[in-house]
């Protein structure tokens, strides 16, 4: 697997076959997936296709949702990255997304804002992106206080699959201008 970005304690590379375990056990987890439509994965055949499609990303746009390993201990402990989303979305379509999921034994330790920092610059850096979006559901604070936190601009509330969300935005310029980077 190819690394794409190394931070202070992660290695993040880009996913394959070798990774359907442990985002199997990341995506069938209920607690994880309490934002985003209680929609667990349980299905290796289902994880296969997901795994499928991420790597095709890195084909046709070089980006997509990576692995996130932990330097010290070289585990997996999620993923992040940027990903094209060609269908319609809060009236945008053919977009950037930033996100982010961690194994829920390491939310809480800064790992998410540290990789989704060098998400976007690899967005903005790399990739000479004008734009990177986010949304995240309404009532997932830790998720809001993140996006908020590395910089990214509350655009406005919309319904994803009649759940309310926030949507979010950052311009390259504002990028530029950023202490946050």
């Amino acid at each position: 697997m190819n690394t794409i970005i190394e931070t202070e304690r992660l290695i993040i590379r880009e996913m394959g076959q070798n990774d359907i375990n442990e985002m199997l056990a990341l995506h069938s987890d209920p607690e994880v997936h309490r934002y985003l439509g209680n929609k667990t994965i349980t299905s290796r055949k289902k994880m296969e296709q997901i795994i499928n499609s991420l790597v095709q990303q890195y084909d046709d746009y070089g980006v997509g949702r990576w692995a996130m390993i932990h330097k010290q201990t070289k585990a997996f402990i999620g993923w992040t990255g940027l990903e094209f989303v060609t269908k319609t979305v809060n009236q945008h379509q053919n977009f950037y997304d930033l996100g982010y999921r961690l194994v829920k034994t390491y939310w809480g330790q800064g790992f998410a804002t540290e990789s989704a920092i060098a998400s976007i610059q690899y967005g903005f850096d790399q990739l000479n992106l004008p734009t990177i979006n986010a949304m995240a559901d309404k009532e997932n604070g830790a998720s809001n206080y993140i996006l908020k936190k590395i910089g990214l601009q509350f655009v406005k509330n919309f319904e994803f699959e009649g759940v309310p969300h926030h949507w979010y935005q950052l311009e390259k310029a504002e990028y530029h201008q950023s202490e946050v980077f």
